[in-house]
């Protein structure tokens, strides 16, 4: 097992992409913690989590600062480190730009964006004494090519992106491993709630031919948290069929 023994934190796990993520590191023996603010989804995935391996389920809004901080530290109560971070929680608010309120840029920058900054805020001081560490910050090809109707989210998602090369620059002497996953269209509840139309036509515009799952997605966050890795950092792995 790759991971066994390793603790592993992935925000906006109770569900979606999170969920698979949380349960794939489980699978091989990991001890996973996730943070949500779904209390029925938390309680039913750290139950599945519990089937596999140790790990707990932690109510947390990763926009509080405060709240980060005193979770993290819970896990170091708890377990005595953290190894792998996977900034994975966040929102959509779409509507063009010209209808776009400011209430909507904030939220979804907040929990995007903000709630990496200080997931990692609250981390990293962990991670460099104990010279390891992996962080993955889960961005979107939105954050690379755009869309119309989500410039906050595409703002949030490159805003990711920028956040993992310059850490990576910043902790690498320290061991620790800083990248992003940008998935393509993946199927989750989500992505579900799309027109009809717009699923044809995105569905048209991938070469594979079909659409990600949430499997794709997480193996390619265990790829990146394993010693596989160990000389990959500061790159943005797309995971998307080929659509850009």
């Amino acid at each position: 097992m790759r991971f066994k023994d390793k603790v592993v934190l992935v925000t906006g796990g109770a569900a979606g992409i999170g969920k698979e993520i949380a349960l794939t590191f489980a699978k091989e023996k990991a001890k996973v913690v996730i943070f949500d603010l779904n209390k029925e989804a938390l309680s039913e995935t750290e139950n599945q989590i519990k089937s596999y391996s140790d790990g707990m389920g932690l109510y947390v809004d990763v926009t509080n600062l405060e709240q980060v901080q005193l979770n993290i530290n819970k896990i170091i109560d708890n377990f005595g480190r953290v190894d792998i971070l996977i900034n994975n929680a966040g929102i959509t608010k779409d509507n063009l730009f010209l209808r776009l309120s400011e209430n909507d840029w904030d939220k979804v920058l907040a929990v995007n964006l903000k709630g990496s900054f200080n997931c990692v805020k609250a981390s990293i001081k962990f991670m460099v004494k104990q010279r390891y560490g992996k962080i993955i910050n889960i961005s979107s090809v939105i954050g690379i090519m755009g869309n119309a109707g989500q410039a906050n989210y595409a703002a949030s998602k490159a805003g990711l992106i920028g956040l993992t090369k310059s850490l990576a620059r910043e902790v690498g002497a320290r061991n620790i491993n800083v990248n992003a996953i940008a998935p393509g269209y993946i199927k989750t509840a989500m992505t579900d709630k799309l027109d009809d139309k717009v699923k044809e036509g995105m569905l048209k515009r991938i070469p594979l031919g079909r659409f990600g799952s949430a499997g794709d997605v997480a193996k390619a966050a265990t790829f990146l948290a394993s010693q596989d890795a160990d000389y990959i950092t500061g790159q943005v792995l797309v995971v998307d069929g080929g659509f850009i």
